[in-house]
């Protein structure tokens, strides 16, 4: 192993994991941000596997794609639950706004917000459960698409991301001529009325955030993490973290952190709680791939890896270890630091060199029986096919402690995080089930599936579908699922396990995965 792959950080400590059986007794309420799985159902069966009951709000209260959480409800049933367990993870989205997209589309009122805040500080002061909470800074989209943003920003959210951009910009720096000419032309071209209301929705998050940054300065919280939704180092996302950062500067790193990344949270934070009661600290080692490793700055994010993976171990409860760690977080970070989708026509099942040189290290790692967590990060979306290709063919693809290729980097790294210590504790059988259920999703779905299908319908110009299924889901699903099931057959690790797939917010994006209990016979 090369030491210039090795990020060096923290210090080295002996910790020593229980068995699964001496986790059964913890009890966690969890509050997620919506119903999407990698926010809930995977959470679930990710902690489950580990031997923490998780008890979580009735699917009703939840938000879904068409329908806003009950912030009223949760709270209530935060409140009547809080003596029933060990500790409680909480998306405070969810108790002010009614979850991650109402984040953004919500028509309440400031007075409405902060009475939210308010009725969370009181729960907070009466109860003696530890609270660890999760916020969201609202995010900078380049454009999107599907009823996640306000109705306005399918059409100006390219010159809503360019105003904040040059706004951000000039914060950190003087703008050139250009520059301060394009952010004058912003302003005064786009709509008063879009621009008004989006500048309002992002003063009332940002408030938001700055009250329960106060709550964990008067210890209401055990520990908050606040989440930066999909953004760039020029962004308005960006330039409201810096302002959070700057009024948060001297709170202690293990009362309060500002987290690149957003859905992984719930799990993040579930890990530490798990970690805190058990009196562990899990030491992690961060191997890169051979090119820009440390130095990636992945798309959706302000921050290169050096910087920001860091802060994920210590949030989930764990140190960076300077040498050999408890377990290795190895990062699959593109050679030339350029992160693209995993639609993109260069993933191809085919190996580059430096996949090569690093499938050849973890070949050796894994012969010494080292404990991995993978976090593929070459590509967002999804899994880096030529890289996983090579792997499975020489590698055991179930000695992974866990594996992630999902959505962006951060997400992925989160996840692989909380589910590499969580792995620990858990046995074969339902550390090998959530490997599986990544590999499908991850892999066989995201980086291979859905770029079929997204194909096929940009060819018949219904592009359309991928945001709303619409009458098309039952075609699209047999379609997807097909392939999917056609990759899974092409490897010792999934063969043998049947699985289905269904459409949880009815677009391509995401997928749920369901295995079966049992291998084929």
């Amino acid at each position: 192993m090369q030491i210039k792959n090795i990020l060096a950080l923290g210090l080295v400590t002996n910790i020593f994991f229980f068995s699964p059986a001496e986790a059964k007794d913890l009890q966690i309420l969890f509050i997620p941000l919506d119903n999407r799985p990698v926010c809930s159902s995977y959470v679930k069966e990710s902690v489950e596997g580990a031997g923490i009951k998780l008890i979580m709000p009735p699917d009703k209260f939840i938000a879904t794609h068409q329908v806003n959480g009950n912030p009223a409800q949760l709270l209530k049933w935060l409140q009547e639950k809080s003596s029933q367990a060990d500790a409680a993870v909480i998306s405070t989205d969810s108790l002010i706004y009614g979850g991650l997209v109402a984040s953004r589309t919500h028509e309440d009122s400031a007075d409405i917000l902060n009475a939210r805040v308010n009725a969370l500080s009181e729960l907070a002061r009466d109860s003696k459960i530890k609270l660890y909470a999760f916020s969201t800074i609202m995010r900078t989209p380049r454009a999107s698409r599907g009823r996640v943003e306000p109705d306005y920003y399918p059409e100006v959210g390219p010159s809503i991301f360019a105003y904040s951009e040059l706004l951000d910009k000039k914060t950190q720096s003087s703008l050139s001529i250009t520059e301060q000419l394009t952010l004058q032309a912003l302003e005064r071209n786009l709509k008063k009325d879009n621009l008004g209301d989006w500048l309002e929705r992002r003063k009332k998050n940002f408030e938001v955030n700055k009250n329960l940054t106060r709550l964990s300065r008067m210890n209401r919280f055990h520990y908050l993490g606040i989440g930066k939704d999909d953004n760039s180092p020029h962004s308005a996302t960006h330039l409201e973290s810096c302002k959070l950062a700057k009024e948060t500067f001297d709170m202690p790193k293990d009362r309060l952190a500002i987290i690149d990344g957003v859905d992984q949270l719930g799990l993040l934070l579930i890990a530490r709680a798990f970690n805190e009661a058990r009196n562990l600290k899990p030491n992690v080692q961060i191997l890169y791939a051979p090119g820009s490793g440390a130095n990636t700055l992945p798309q959706y994010s302000d921050a290169i890896l050096y910087d920001s993976v860091p802060v994920q171990i210590m949030a989930a409860g764990g140190t960076v270890a300077s040498d050999t760690g408890d377990l290795i977080l190895a990062i699959n970070s593109p050679a030339d630091s350029i992160v693209k989708d995993s639609t993109f026509s260069d993933n191809l099942p085919f190996p580059n060199v430096a996949n090569r040189s690093f499938i050849a290290q973890l070949q050796n790692l894994l012969a010494n029986n080292k404990k991995i967590t993978l976090a593929d990060i070459s590509y967002s979306n999804g899994a880096d096919n030529g890289f996983m290709e090579t792997l499975a063919k020489n590698c055991d693809l179930g000695q992974l402690r866990a594996y992630n290729g999902w959505n962006t980097a951060d997400n992925a790294i989160g996840y692989a995080i909380a589910q590499g210590m969580l792995a620990q504790h858990m046995k074969d059988a339902n550390r090998e089930k959530l490997l599986r259920q990544r590999y499908i999703d991850d892999w066989f779905y995201q980086s291979n599936a859905r770029p079929v299908i997204s194909k096929e319908l940009e060819q018949k110009n219904r592009e359309d579908l991928k945001y709303d299924l619409g009458s098309a889901t039952n075609q699209i699903l047999k379609k997807v699922s097909d392939d999917a099931h056609a990759m899974a057959k092409k490897y010792a690790f999934t063969k043998t396990y049947d699985f289905t797939l269904s459409f949880p917010w009815n677009r391509l994006f995401e997928v749920n995965v369901t295995l079966a209990k049992k291998p084929k016979k």
